[in-house]
């Protein structure tokens, strides 16, 4: 029976049918199935400025397809936008609300099935979260990636302009140049070009099979992506016909194959918050060590921005992430018979994929490394793990030694950079910007660009109990649990200690004893809270640790 029936039929329901009648439905679009259609379509996001036509295309592949569709909104927060300042603190802890607000609106309205319609940073997984919680029919329908602009004849994207800043804060460059960076790094609609957290979570959800071939690469500006979310309408409703959940399709199995995918890709480092996350709603027992594991056994296959000059456009013309999948099962790396929401298994998703181009995409034979792109670290700083995205390294970073330099806050130390004080062999350690001590767990993209733009970033370390945008490059090592407002040690570090960063033996130690530890911590005072008031007040008691996904307890 569907799910729309407690609303919709019998003598009882009549008030309900009143309300539907009051906005336009008809007998006959009551009968059908009600697919939810949750569009984070706004006017202050670039990557959802275009999704009313995302979603407009949706609900014409449900009417095709025999369907009632109903759009409702989604919050989502522009990181680019609150990069820096406030509003980043509201970046990671918007991914609760979205969810929440989806499972309110799904359950109090009885949808049938849902459509998800994001684009950016945390309204993906915020979105997939609530689906699998719900365990409704769901497909993830995005907008799909921007183009590369074109600075000096070069493809370029935002990694490149927040670098900028940092080379016209060393006089590297005039205003001139910066604002050409500026009017041309961001040609239009899209979420941005390179391998950044958006990108990242909409590819993995092809990966896991919650969302179309093609969900992750196809340009927001083509026609084939409307076609997209016409198809993403009509695979809604076979789902709806068949009673297969989000579940039946986000399980262990295809959680292995997004890790795969991901150390591949060379994904943003969030993606395993956030895959931390789904996997907790699927009831699936996901760690931090699953991730090291996974990443022993895939090679880099893609260097796309930030890693490298290649961008999603060249990644879709190279096959997209059918391509990658057909590349890692020449290695028997992937799981070809979970279903997805094409109604096929992967294995027939891709068994016509074919790499186009073996610079976008390594054939597995002659990857960029034989290890995937994120790394977990672990040492007496970090009991509970870090993540660096050490594809994004340059090699002589991969190990490193050298004197701490010591801040509270993203302000503090991002002054200091801009002021010139930061040297060759310094780490940089960001404090007291946690999921609880934030709180939100700000990104970090301003420090490690700047360091970047500065010519640093290959001899600079940085290590926070903070998170890093997917735009970030260089030893950029975030997610330090405990964090310092759990009382880890990196709140304990002073300026000169020595840290030792070894990446590919994930390794991160601070040369401080044990006793000296036990000292500074008894004569520890804990910084009052940046904010004790609103709703953030109340995610910063309930928050779990980052190693957990930073999930809400």
């Amino acid at each position: 029976m569907l799910r729309s029936t407690n609303v919709t039929k019998g003598i009882e329901k009549a008030p309900m049918r009143s309300l539907f009648y009051a906005m336009g439905y008809t007998k006959e679009e009551l009968s059908r199935p009600l697919v939810g259609i949750v569009s984070a379509h706004s006017e202050i996001v670039p990557g959802h400025i275009h999704l009313d036509k995302i979603s407009e295309a949706v609900k014409a592949g449900v009417r095709m397809a025999g369907g009632t569709p109903i759009e409702i909104p989604s919050i989502g927060v522009c990181d680019g936008i609150a990069m820096g300042h406030i509003g980043m603190k509201y970046s990671l802890a918007s991914r609760e609300l979205i969810a929440d607000s989806v499972e309110t609106m799904a359950l109090a309205h009885c949808f049938d099935g849902l459509v998800l319609v994001p684009n950016c940073d945390k309204i993906v997984p915020g979105m997939l979260m609530a689906a699998v919680r719900l365990n409704l029919p769901a497909v993830v329908c995005s907008g799909g990636p921007m183009l590369a602009g074109l600075v000096n004849g070069q493809e370029s994207s935002l990694s490149r302009m927040f670098e900028a800043v940092g080379a016209r804060k060393a006089n590297l460059i005039d205003d001139e140049a910066l604002e050409q960076y500026e009017l041309n790094v961001c040609p239009g609609c899209g979420s941005c070009s390179g391998m950044y957290t958006a990108n990242s979570m909409n590819c993995l959800c092809e990966a896991l099979g919650i969302a179309l071939p093609g969900n992750g690469t196809i340009p927001a500006i083509a026609s084939a992506r409307i076609q997209l979310a016409k198809h993403a309408g009509m695979a809604i409703m076979q789902l709806i016909e068949k009673n297969i959940c989000a579940r039946d399709i986000v399980h262990a199995d295809s959680i292995h194959n997004a890790l795969c995918c991901d150390m591949a890709l060379g994904c943003s480092s969030n993606s395993v918050l956030h895959l931390l996350a789904i996997a907790n709603e699927a009831g699936v027992k996901l760690n931090l060590e699953t991730f090291n594991e996974v990443s022993s056994q895939v090679p880099n296959l893609c260097h796309l921005a930030p890693a490298g000059d290649t961008h999603m456009q060249d990644l879709d013309a190279a096959g997209g992430i059918p391509a990658v999948q057909a590349e890692l099962a020449k290695k028997d790396l992937l799981n070809l018979d979970v279903l997805t929401v094409s109604g096929k298994t992967l294995r027939e998703n891709i068994a016509k994929a074919q790499n186009r181009n073996p610079e976008a995409i390594r054939p597995i034979d002659k990857p960029y490394s034989p290890y995937g792109g994120i790394a977990i670290l672990w040492g007496n700083i970090a009991e509970e793990g870090c993540v660096v995205k050490q594809s994004a390294v340059a090699p002589e970073m991969l190990k490193h030694s050298g004197p701490a330099r010591v801040f509270n806050s993203e302000e503090e130390a991002i002054a200091a950079i801009y002021a010139g004080n930061i040297t060759d062999g310094d780490v940089v350690v960001i404090r007291y910007e946690g999921p609880k001590g934030g709180p939100g767990m700000r990104e970090m993209l301003n420090p490690t660009s700047a360091l970047a733009g500065m010519g640093l970033d290959k001899t600079v370390a940085l290590i926070t109990d903070g998170r890093f945008s997917g735009a970030s490059r260089g030893a950029s090592i975030g997610h330090v649990c405990p964090e310092a407002a759990n009382g880890g040690a990196i709140g304990l570090l002073e300026d000169g200690d020595i840290i030792t960063i070894d990446i590919l033996n994930h390794s991160i130690q601070a040369e401080v004893s044990e006793e000296t530890f036990a000292r500074r911590r008894n004569a520890y005072v804990a910084p009052e809270p940046s904010i004790k008031s609103g709703w953030l007040a109340r995610y910063a008691r309930l928050v779990s640790s980052a190693n957990e996904g930073a999930i809400m307890k």
